[in-house]
């Protein structure tokens, strides 16, 4: 029975606090794994932009699957990561990877989506940016949350 280190991770605390991403994740791996028989050694969840590649629960799950020689299982390429250079040299260490949603994905289409989830994180950047520009021409105060504001 192959070994598994399933790694899951969210952008924001929000996300984090809501479990609702974290939990998907969780569901598809696991499901993953059994259909697999791959047995699951070890979680490690992340609440942080995919676009750092400094992050501690990945550097300790990626320990783990060195040590265990296990296999690094994530729901989808861009909880990984959304930057193709990162993505790359992960291809290029010792650590064997596989995304749920790609399972089958040879080491062209792993660039391919790299570069598709770069993309997406500029994109959502873009959007970001140009929602926050529109929401303080109608008067809204960016970054003051109700218990900023209430005793």
């Amino acid at each position: 029975m192959n070994k598994a280190i399933a790694y899951y991770r969210v952008s924001t605390d929000r996300q984090g606090k809501s479990g609702l991403g974290l939990e998907a994740q969780n569901a598809t791996v696991q499901q993953f794994a059994i259909f697999k028989q791959w047995e699951i050694v070890g979680e490690f969840t992340e609440i942080e932009s995919g676009k750092k590649n400094n992050r501690p629960q990945l550097q300790e799950a990626l320990k783990q699957c060195l040590k265990q020689k296990a296999i690094l299982v994530i729901a989808k390429l861009d909880r990984l990561g959304r930057n193709v250079a990162f993505i790359s040299s992960l291809m290029e260490s010792k650590v064997e990877f596989v995304a749920v949603d790609n399972p089958h994905a040879n080491r062209l289409m792993l660039h391919l989506l790299a570069a598709f989830a770069e993309h997406e994180r500029e994109q959502i950047r873009t959007r970001t940016k140009e929602a926050q520009k529109a929401a303080k021409k109608r008067g809204v105060i960016l970054g003051v949350t109700f218990s900023d504001i209430l005793p």
